[in-house]
């Protein structure tokens, strides 16, 4: 999957659109919120028309919007992502909302944003635009990818979610959070990795099978390690000190915070194969931590433990 890091470029040209043409006098309009698309659709999901782009992009001023440009014609299999889009950002309980465009029915929306090849997920937060990922990706994939992204925009103070499709808003209603994770992501919100680490060690030693818990224990324990770290010099560092596990953990770190998920893993593994005894034992465990803050499903995880036990043994 090529995951981009995430980052807030500048804001989408909406004046690219022409005002969506009416329809013949006599003709039925859509129903309000029917599919389009042919996609599948939760309470997470809308289909992107002329008419509705601008209140779509508008709506990740609450919290981030994905674009998914697909066509079942050109690409059927781009169409099975956009399905599985649908699906995965249901799971997430309004942290996304999908937008789905399919570029045969609104080619228009595609030549405003530019987009060269399908299929391409954007994420949209602020009103502002950044490539997330555009090739057909595995499902679990899908589900990691959500996970750091979220991850990522907490670690920004973004935690708001979207309203249920359909489901008016109650006037002064905060957005809902899950309590049990609640203190840990204010924490993550107001900048204070810290506590964010405290209020997470809680959740695990009370439920050392929450495998949220523990995913958000083992991120916020990778951003307080990276604190302070000047990325720069951190990989200016790396090359000349190949066998360093300090130099080489926090770059691993700072892959893994840049969606550099595969070139974290790597670097820890080789630097396993190359060392020996206390500093061995320091680089595998590092990696054990890593592998916790992706997710011990995800299909590169599973890998990174395959190749991990062949540099062991």
């Amino acid at each position: 999957m090529t995951q981009q890091p995430f980052s807030r470029p500048g804001a989408i040209d909406l004046s690219a659109l022409k005002r969506p043409a009416q329809p013949p006098a006599g003709s039925p309009a859509p129903a309000s919120g029917a599919p389009a698309s042919g996609a599948g659709h939760s309470a997470y999901s809308v289909d992107v028309t002329e008419a509705n782009f601008q209140q779509v992009i508008e709506s990740s001023m609450a919290a981030p919007v994905l674009l998914v440009f697909f066509s079942r014609t050109q690409m059927p299999e781009s169409g099975n992502l956009a399905d599985d889009m649908v699906a995965v950002s249901g799971e997430f309980e309004g942290r996304y909302l999908v937008g789905l465009v399919d570029i045969d029915a609104v080619p228009q929306i595609a030549q405003a944003m530019q987009i060269q090849s399908i299929p391409l997920v954007v994420a949209v937060v602020d009103g502002r635009p950044m490539p997330l990922f555009q090739d057909i990706v595995p499902i679990e994939e899908l589900r990691t990818a959500l996970t750091q992204v979220g991850q990522q925009l907490t670690t920004q103070g973004i935690t708001g979610r979207h309203q249920p499709r359909g489901v008016e808003p109650v006037e002064g209603e905060e957005p809902e959070v899950d309590p049990r994770y609640a203190a840990a992501q204010d924490a993550l919100g107001e900048g204070d990795i810290d506590r964010a680490v405290a209020e997470y060690q809680k959740l695990v030693d009370a439920n050392p099978a929450d495998s949220e818990a523990v995913a958000g224990l083992a991120m916020a324990k990778v951003l307080q390690r990276t604190q302070g770290a000047d990325l720069n010099a951190a990989r200016a560092a790396a090359p000349a000190a190949p066998d360093d596990v300090e130099a080489q953990t926090l770059v691993a770190d700072l892959d893994l915070l840049g969606g550099h998920v595969e070139d974290a893993f790597t670097r820890l593994i080789n630097l396993v194969a190359r060392t020996a005894d206390a500093d061995r034992a320091k680089a595998r465990d590092h990696l054990l931590a890593l592998f916790a803050a992706v997710g011990n499903d995800d299909e590169r995880v599973l890998a990174g433990r395959r190749d991990l036990a062949s540099a062991l043994f």
